[in-house]
Parts: C-alpha cells; sequence; structure tokens
C-alpha cells in the first residue's frame, strides 16, 4: 500500500506541461498539493470549475484561493461550462491569463475543458490552425470528447489565429 505523500506525489505526476507557461492538471488538488506546486515553481493556480461542481467538492473556490495565497500563489477561478462555451469566454481566460505570472498550473474536473481553453489560447498565439491544435492535442493526452467541442475549438481558433 502507498503512503499518503507517495498517493498525492503520483497525483501531482498526472499533469500535462503543455510550454513553459501552462501546465494541465487532470484532477482537482487539494491543500498539500497546492502547496506542493508553489514548491514546484509554479506562480499561478487556475480553477476552471463551475459552481454546480465546486458545490460537491471539500474545498470551494475560495477556500482553494486562499490555500494558493498561502502558498504564494496568484489565484484565479475562471469557471467553464464545456456546455456553455463561446467566444467571449475563450476571450475572457485569454486575458485574464495573460495577467498571471507563469508558469501556471490550470485545473478543471478532468483536465478535458482547462486543456481545451488553453489548447487555444497556445494554439492562437502561435498561429496554428483549428485542426493543427486538435492534432497537438491529442497527442498530449487530450481528446475533445464531443465533435461540438471539437468543432468549437477548431472555429475559435482559425477564427482567432495570430491575435
Amino acid at each position: 500500500m502507498k503512503s499518503k505523500s507517495q498517493a498525492e506525489e503520483d497525483k501531482m505526476q498526472d499533469t500535462v506541461q503543455i510550454n513553459d507557461r501552462f501546465t494541465i492538471a487532470k484532477f482537482v488538488p487539494d491543500a498539500e498539493q497546492i502547496r506542493q506546486a508553489a514548491q514546484e515553481g509554479f506562480k499561478s493556480l487556475v480553477n476552471m470549475q463551475t459552481r454546480d461542481e465546486t458545490a460537491k467538492l471539500k474545498m470551494k473556490p475560495q477556500e482553494e484561493g486562499q490555500e494558493a495565497e498561502d502558498a504564494g500563489l496568484a489565484y484565479l477561478h475562471e469557471p467553464v461550462d464545456g456546455a456553455d462555451l463561446s467566444d467571449s469566454v475563450v476571450d475572457e481566460f485569454r486575458r485574464k491569463a495573460a495577467e498571471l505570472p507563469a508558469p501556471m498550473l490550470v485545473h478543471c474536473a478532468s483536465g478535458k475543458r482547462s486543456g481545451a481553453m488553453v489548447m487555444m489560447h497556445v494554439g492562437c498565439e502561435q498561429g496554428m490552425t483549428g485542426d493543427e491544435v486538435i492534432q497537438k492535442a491529442e497527442e498530449m493526452g487530450f481528446e475533445c470528447d464531443t465533435s461540438q467541442l471539437e468543432n468549437f475549438v477548431k472555429t475559435y481558433v482559425d477564427n482567432h489565429n495570430g491575435r
């Protein structure tokens, strides 16, 4: 049986580094993992969980924010509902993310929404096409779980390419 610290360490390995600014956590960090993230050099923590999701959690966004602040991290709670994505939602995330110190750890419940949001941001900044973003995301272990999300990602990136 693994010790608690070994289990937490394994959980922290369930991350995907997108580039030197963004790493996606495919889990919701607890207080110890937030402190660990700070010790590993992260400067910001971004939580994309919605109010419905956070109602089921032990740690509410305000508590997560306090833990992040106590660990020396900047904190942003930017709820993203996968069923309610729009250009303005992505634009707002991109604007706020650009203001946060890097590197940043970004999470939702599973990493799908946070991965999609970060990949759209990075793809636009790097002048990639929507298809290139989808391909790169898949190579990194992210999949759009619905054709609706995949089409949104492609269209957003194609329409905001280079911005």
